[in-house]
């Protein structure tokens, strides 16, 4: 699984220590470090509250530098320890940037349709999925707002792009359960 490390000052043996993580003096609780593999839940809220929530369902599994979660946000996770339970407060733009208005782009709905479902009724506050140009991945967009036509049919969606809680004050809580 890993290497194994010789316990300074304790002569014995600590077996399978995961690549990422790191051993405080009592050679007990693992510690989070660079590329650590995670399980952990968290909650990250703005001013208006909850962006994400694990705590009460699944635990999130992540590795740390493989970009899941924002620089700033990494950086409160290291030297973390197993088991621990933390909360931090993030100045405005620390974890997510600043808010880029060039990132509020209207969407014409013919593209809408050829990118996805025809039939699909978008409102505002519904979070959408797109395809990466090249198709690696995905990047989503909150609907800010309609334009209708004459007809009273969608003709275009302004979707924004930045993160939800760019520009804004951050809490993040976690409890960190596993460091691989």
């Amino acid at each position: 699984m890993g290497r194994s490390l010789w316990a300074a000052g304790g002569g014995r043996w600590a077996a399978d220590v995961a690549p990422g993580a790191f051993y405080n003096g009592r050679m007990s609780t693992p510690r989070i470090g660079p590329g650590a593999f995670l399980t952990l839940h968290y909650r990250m809220a703005g001013p208006s509250g909850d962006v994400i929530n694990t705590f009460g369902g699944q635990p999130a599994t992540l590795t740390l530098g493989a970009g899941e979660l924002s620089p700033a946000v990494e950086d409160k996770l290291l030297g973390l320890e197993e088991g621990s339970r933390h909360t931090f407060a993030l100045a405005p733009g620390e974890a997510f940037g600043e808010r880029n208005p060039e990132m509020a782009q209207w969407v014409a709905r013919k593209l809408l349709d050829e990118l996805g479902d025809p039939h699909e009724q978008y409102s505002v506050g519904v979070v959408v999925e797109f395809p990466a140009p090249g198709g690696q991945g995905s990047y989503a967009g909150a609907v800010r707002e309609l334009r209708l036509g004459a007809d009273g049919q969608q003709e275009a969606v302004l979707f924004d792009f930045n993160h939800p809680l760019a520009g804004q004050p951050v809490t993040f809580e976690v409890h960190v359960i596993g460091v691989l």
